[in-house]
């Protein structure tokens, strides 16, 4: 039940899918709140060091998920998905990793731009190593604001596919990201 089988997914792909939601919609939040504040604010200095934070363990989390696929193949679709529906859902998570992975970097090349590290919660520090390029802070901050916008969009293009699956389709897409299937060996 920790792996995933050919019928659906395991405890371990489901706690990756859900957290990384989660993380998203909780840093586009934030992200959005923060852009607000003024300099005399108490979160002036608090909320981006949080966003930064947990951006920086997302990405270990992200990259751990795609290792996890990598060794751990995802279920085949249910029966009743159309060659086109298979697409759409290939294309649907390319397109979400690939957004993901390049707002962090440009959210890194944002806060390292000073050439000062990142610092995650006091753990460790994530070093400065491209700083310097012209207008490198404000060019990488419009890439990461138009990024979060279109990652948004497509996390809910993602969610509303699997509801369509669900009431519509009545076929087992959003269950089994909900809760593991056993392998049927």
């Amino acid at each position: 039940m920790w792996r995933n089988s050919e019928q659906g997914y395991g405890w371990v792909g489901i706690a990756l899918h859900w957290l990384v939601a989660i993380a998203v919609f909780g840093l586009f939040g934030l992200g959005l709140w923060m852009v607000d504040l003024s300099y005399y604010s108490p979160w002036y200095q608090q909320g981006p060091a949080i966003h930064k934070g947990v951006g920086l363990l997302l990405l270990a989390l992200v990259l751990f998920r795609l290792l996890w696929r990598a060794v751990n193949p995802s279920p085949k679709a249910p029966d009743g998905h159309h060659r086109l529906e298979r697409l759409g859902a290939k294309v649907g998570h390319g397109l979400l990793y690939a957004l993901l992975l390049t707002l962090m970097v440009s959210g890194y090349l944002i806060s390292t731009a000073d050439g000062r590290p990142i610092d995650v919660f006091g753990l460790f520090q994530v070093p400065a190593l491209i700083t310097g390029l012209p207008r490198q802070e404000d060019l990488a901050g419009e890439v990461h604001f138009y990024l979060a916008w279109g990652l948004i969009a497509v996390a809910v293009g993602h969610a509303l596919a699997a509801l369509k699956h669900h009431f519509l389709d009545r076929d087992t897409t959003l269950v089994r990201m909900l809760k593991p299937t056993q392998s049927q060996k």
